[in-house]
């Protein structure tokens, strides 16, 4: 048995260039990992493959990245699958985080790791890529600006650590719902988007126009964090907002005072990057 951790990440940029021949978005991100928020996957030996996940919202079916991951790998390398898959969420569904993502190019490293490493990172990058946008991002180390449609990805080795606090409401964003309306989305009176700019760049994300539209809440929510003097950002599609802190911040009071003047139910989490 052993057991593999899957990071999440936040978006410190995210530019939406226009829509593509092929349906999906061009984009020009900038990701980075929170290795302090991970999902755990244990890999246990098995007769045949199977898969379930301690989240009952979760599917455990072919629809799952973890499963579409192994069948994937099965039919690059001709081998079958003989582990049983278990997997335990801490990242958030539907918030911007890419926990689905991450556990899919984890389970892709592991089996690679556990086979004998049959696939170079060529292949495993190609397969990721055809899972999904965000998964070839999770196969490398570190920070890293990502574009096409997510997959090409190219490392940024020098961004420092970054102090981060994590606001999450209840209920969760659709990817294909926030691209869908990003054409036509006009700003929200009030909520500031001007970009802020720091050592490694603009910190913008045009995801935020029709998210904010859609869901309000999440606008009072960044525009609630900007008040307080910190940078914020909606991270991928939302719905987590997040805002950078510094040495002086105590993130615990922020976390009780959003708690009590805007949504006592709201999910947190603080960390650095890395």
């Amino acid at each position: 048995m052993q057991s593999f951790l899957a990071p999440a990440k936040i978006n410190l940029s995210l530019r939406v260039l226009g829509k593509r021949t092929d349906g999906f978005h061009e984009i020009d991100t900038l990701m980075v990992r929170l290795p302090g928020l991970c999902d755990s996957l244990v890999f246990e030996e098995s007769e045949r493959f199977s898969f379930s996940c301690d989240d009952p919202s979760v599917p455990s079916d072919e629809s799952n990245l973890v499963v579409k991951a192994v069948r994937a790998f099965e039919s690059a390398t001709g081998t079958t699958c003989k582990f049983h898959i278990s997997l335990s969420k801490v990242i958030p569904h539907g918030a911007g985080l890419a926990g689905g993502s991450s556990d899919a190019a984890t389970t892709l490293s592991a089996l690679n790791e556990l086979h004998g490493n049959p696939l170079d990172q060529a292949a495993l990058s190609g397969i990721a890529a055809s899972l999904g946008s965000d998964i070839p991002f999770f196969l490398g180390n570190g920070a890293a600006r990502c574009t096409g449609r997510g997959e090409i990805i190219t490392p940024v080795p020098s961004i420092p650590p970054i102090q981060l606090l994590l606001l999450k409401p209840t209920f969760a964003v659709s990817t294909p719902d926030a691209y869908g309306r990003w054409h036509d989305a006009k700003p929200l009176p009030g909520i500031s988007h001007d970009p802020v700019t720091f050592p490694w760049g603009q910190m913008v994300n045009d995801l935020e126009l029709p998210v904010f539209r859609k869901h309000r809440f999440l606008a009072e929510m960044k525009q609630w964090l900007l008040d307080r003097g910190l940078s914020a950002l909606m991270s991928g599609s939302g719905s987590t907002i997040f805002a950078i802190l510094d040495q002086a911040d105590d993130a615990e009071k922020h976390i009780a005072a959003a708690r009590d003047q805007l949504d006592p139910t709201l999910w947190s989490w603080t960390g650095a990057t890395g």
